[in-house]
């Protein structure tokens, strides 16, 4: 019983001294400790954010999810962002990058230990020697990114001798300092990591932010290429139509005795013609569909999905005359161009951590304590203030001589930042070269827009000559199908022209890296990086 009490004591005070440590560690303001992250989230705001960021699960099956799927071009790129299996799995990337800011600032969290320890022998060599002994201990430690280490303990040790009915009691409080003079000083070298981590985050941010260009870029050429399937079977449609009637008519007249029998063999060919045509229409926008289906990923059994497009391609002008407005905005805008440049920064940090890795190992520490000796726990404690104390400074040393491996470690940090940063000038070049070969196909698009339109009127004249002249017997059905097949080819290239030229456009601003602000889209990574910031090596 006696024991158990000791040891209940003991707990008692190691349980007033974690107070103490905590109130103390309470006491230092968060700007103090912390200059370098003052308003970062902490660990419950973090996971909330990261919450937050977590894609949504797929929506339910409902009735309505199998019926056919009305969407226009806007309502295709919000049905991409939300359901696409990819694009779902691909956000995921950035509040996981994110937790590795929480486990670098982890490395300034104060961190609590403790012992709790009961021994029993003999050791004639103290006198008299004790027969028992409790020791009971608490410390408090924290590292600060200036290069200290802070530490609080207190202790309780119970000692019982056989020879003696009472114990003695030892009542301890420390506290310790060990500051780093040459390797790990500053703050520099100690946030390097922490920096690096918020730059691994804006990377992924950046990078998940071209994969959302490069979704919007594909699903509006997947649904402009749908469109120009279905307007292909319109088309191919209307001209079997009309050799249908076309071939009705010179079966007419052939009975009549207007033209000759073999009139109908031109006809006839015409006809099967365009029904082929209209098979391959069919299979391409069938194609077209599944492919744009694919991006989409709406509810119930996605492929059998029927599709209604409420848009067709116009070939609305829109202002891209300045190529040079558009090289400079590619330049502060792309994606992969803003990650390039973080990388450079971030072996920038790299630099300072094995620059910092070349300096010796030179400590400074201070160790202040108080100690109560009793022959109670209550008379310990109330004699720690007396003047029984102990104190420690001094100096430890250490550096390799030779230091081969941070010196290799420096040598390939640099060569690693002196890479990025010349990846960074050739990636901006081929930036740049993207942007000017977008901007020729625009030019190239839209001027084969206007062409074709002119074709295609001149074509639609040529028939209704043919036509005419059939008619009054003057051309032959031969004639007449040769117009037809070539107002068909220029009714198609029209189109074919109009949606390239929406496309082109769509391409130029994914290159170019507004596309989503185009489309009126806030996704992570609008801003460009701040200026590189030069560090002292």
């Amino acid at each position: 019983m006696l024991i158990e009490r000791r040891i209940a004591r003991c707990m008692l005070v190691t349980a007033a001294v974690a107070a103490l440590g905590s109130l103390v560690a309470c006491s230092v303001p968060e700007m103090v400790r912390f200059p370098d992250y003052v308003g970062l989230p902490g660990p419950a705001q973090a996971q909330a954010a990261a919450a937050e960021s977590k894609p949504p699960a797929p929506l339910p099956e409902t009735a309505e999810d199998a019926g056919p799927l009305r969407v226009a071009v806007s309502d295709a790129i919000v049905l991409a962002l939300k359901n696409n299996r990819a694009f779902i799995v691909d956000r995921y990337s950035v509040p996981i990058t994110r937790t590795a800011e929480q486990q670098q600032l982890a490395a300034f969290d104060p961190d609590l230990t403790g012992t709790f320890s009961l021994q029993r022998g003999y050791d004639q060599n103290l006198t008299p020697p004790p027969s028992q002994t409790v020791l009971g201990m608490l410390g408090l430690t924290d590292f600060l990114p200036t290069g200290t280490l802070l530490s609080l303990n207190a202790s309780e040790t119970v000692m019982k001798w056989p020879t003696t009915p009472n114990a003695n009691y030892a009542t301890r409080l420390g506290v310790s300092v060990t500051q780093s003079l040459l390797r790990g000083y500053g703050l520099d070298v100690n946030l390097a990591s922490l920096r690096q981590a918020r730059l691994d985050t804006r990377s992924s941010e950046y990078e998940l932010r071209g994969f959302a260009e490069s979704l919007v870029a594909q699903t509006e050429e997947a649904y402009w290429n749908c469109a120009l399937a279905q307007q292909q079977i319109q088309i191919t449609q209307k001209s079997l139509d009309l050799a249908n009637d076309q071939l009705k008519e010179t079966l007419d007249r052939i009975q009549l005795g207007n033209v000759a029998a073999t009139e109908k063999f031109a006809a006839e060919a015409e006809v099967a013609l365009r029904e082929e045509d209209l098979i391959n229409a069919r299979s391409a926008f069938d194609t077209a569909r599944l492919q744009l289906l694919r991006l989409l990923s709406p509810n119930g059994k996605t492929f059998d999905r029927d599709l209604v497009l409420l848009d067709l391609p116009s070939p609305a002008r829109e202002p891209v005359d300045n190529l040079a407005d558009h090289v400079e905005v590619a330049q502060r805008m792309r994606p992969d161009l803003n990650q390039a440049r973080l990388l450079v920064e971030r072996d920038e940090l790299q630099i300072v951590k094995t620059k910092n890795g070349l300096l010796p190992q030179l400590n400074l520490f201070v160790n202040l304590g108080r100690t109560g000796y009793s022959s109670s726990f209550a008379g310990s404690v109330s004699n720690v203030s007396a003047n029984d104390y102990d104190a420690l400074v001094g100096l430890n040393f250490e550096y390799p001589p030779a230091n081969r491996a941070a010196k290799a470690a420096d040598a390939a940090a640099r060569l690693s930042r002196d890479q990025a940063d010349q990846a960074v000038g050739n990636l901006a070049q081929s930036v740049e070269l993207d942007v000017r070969n977008a901007f020729i196909e625009i030019l190239r698009t839209r001027a084969q827009v206007t062409a074709t339109e002119a074709s295609r009127t001149l074509e639609e004249e040529t028939v209704r000559v043919e036509q005419e002249k059939l008619r009054i017997g003057r051309s032959t059905s031969l004639l007449v199908a040769t117009a037809e097949r070539d107002l068909l080819a220029s009714q198609i290239a029209y189109v074919q022209a109009v949606a390239g030229y929406r496309n082109a456009l769509v391409e130029l601003y994914r290159l170019e890296g507004t596309l989503l602000l185009r489309r009126g889209l806030a996704a992570p990574g609008a801003d460009p990086p701040t200026p590189r910031r030069t560090y002292e090596y």
